[in-house]
């Protein structure tokens, strides 16, 4: 009897020091390195100061892209009603930016750490101050919510753990893995993926800060109605807020959670502010070769215009941004354009010609200023 327990024992040793075993203790241990991987990653929290990077350089790819439309009073309306929205979050602190691409797309889109942009088109399209502080409300939900960001750290725990725990080139794992999450918000800011979950809680957020303010609260629900039937004859969903869910759920429920309460719709001064209309979707200008998103695709000829930018527009240094990708924007892409879109049936929102300055237009806007703007809501 002892000699069979003697044997089995030295049979297991055996087998535990097998070419085999060596491999099952190799895949425990990745495991085990995965697990811990994922731990740092679901811990992971970025300071504000390292949003704000991520969302700087990601602008700087947005305004390349669409140009920014250059004129002072209409960047300063806009800022005015945005902060009256931001005044009243629980991130009023950010240094918020406020910037009017020069396209006739019909598009809204916010970078992380607080760069919330608005076509020209878009401008066009509204027609009230409630629905343009309702379009930013959605905008600034998803900077206040953290969605671009927390998005991406659930959707690539595994690809942003491997970079934690084996990458030591860049400025370390850290900037790594927040070069990655900058190149992967450029392309979820673009091509406008944002879940269903975060679509809602976005809409929701612009419910309650318009009743914050004293906006009307469904005027989020009468903008999208009007997007609604503007693109109704699209083959595919365009434009603003293409993601998921359906733009008529999404019309529904605004409708329920803004009821019945008053609020101010300051139509006479958004006509005051905003003397332009959006020109129909089937005579927008397209990039050439068709959409990548929201950016649209060309021949990559040189683009002297991207040449001449200044210096202060490029990436800046600090945890390996300068090497964020170009993915679909039009960085290294020709101004060739088509001018019937809807015609061609490519999407012309998201693929809409843009201007050529990428600078920000600086305004200021003093508390007083800032509090003159909210007593005349009412």
């Amino acid at each position: 009897m002892k000699a069979a327990v003697f044997s089995a024992a030295i049979l297991l040793l055996l087998a535990f020091s097998s070419p085999a075993a060596a491999q099952f203790g190799g895949l425990l241990d990745k495991a085990q390195k995965a697990q811990d991987a994922k731990k740092k990653i679901d811990s992971l929290t970025i300071s504000d100061a390292e949003e704000q990077k991520i969302g700087a350089e990601v602008s700087v790819k947005v305004r390349t892209r669409f140009g920014v439309f250059q004129d002072p009073a209409v960047t300063k309306y806009v800022t005015l009603v945005g902060m009256t929205l931001t005044s009243q979050t629980e991130r009023a602190g950010l240094p918020w930016q406020f910037i009017v691409l020069d396209t006739d797309g019909v598009n809204a889109f916010a970078a992380p750490g607080g760069f919330v942009h608005i076509t020209r088109g878009a401008l066009g399209l509204i027609k009230n101050e409630g629905e343009l502080a309702a379009v930013l409300g959605h905008e600034i939900g998803h900077v206040v919510r953290k969605h671009t960001v927390d998005a991406i750290r659930k959707a690539n725990a595994e690809k942003l753990g491997s970079q934690m725990a084996n990458d030591a080139s860049g400025g370390g794992a850290r900037g790594a893995m927040l070069e990655f999450v900058a190149n992967k918000a450029y392309d979820q800011i673009l091509e406008g993926t944002f879940d269903r979950g975060d679509e809602l809680d976005a809409d929701k957020f612009a419910v309650t800060i318009a009743q914050k303010t004293g906006y009307a609260s469904g005027a989020l629900a009468d903008f999208l109605t009007r997007l609604d039937e503007r693109n109704k004859d699209q083959p595919a969903r365009n434009g603003l807020f293409a993601s998921h869910p359906d733009t008529k759920e999404r019309i529904q429920k605004i409708r329920q959670l803004a009821g019945s309460r008053p609020g101010a719709l300051v139509a006479a001064r958004y006509a005051a502010a905003i003397t332009f209309d959006a020109p129909p979707l089937t005579t927008i200008a397209v990039v050439a070769d068709g959409a990548a998103g929201l950016t649209g695709s060309t021949s990559a000829k040189d683009d002297k215009s991207k040449k001449e930018e200044p210096k202060k527009e490029e990436p800046k240094k600090g945890f390996g941004l300068a090497s964020l990708k170009k993915g679909t924007s039009a960085d290294n892409q020709s101004a060739q354009v088509s001018a019937s879109g809807g015609a061609r049936g490519v999407d012309p929102d998201r693929a809409a010609k843009g201007g050529s300055n990428p600078a920000i237009v600086k305004v200021s806007v003093s508390a007083a200023e800032l509090a003159a703007f909210d007593k005349a809501i009412a």
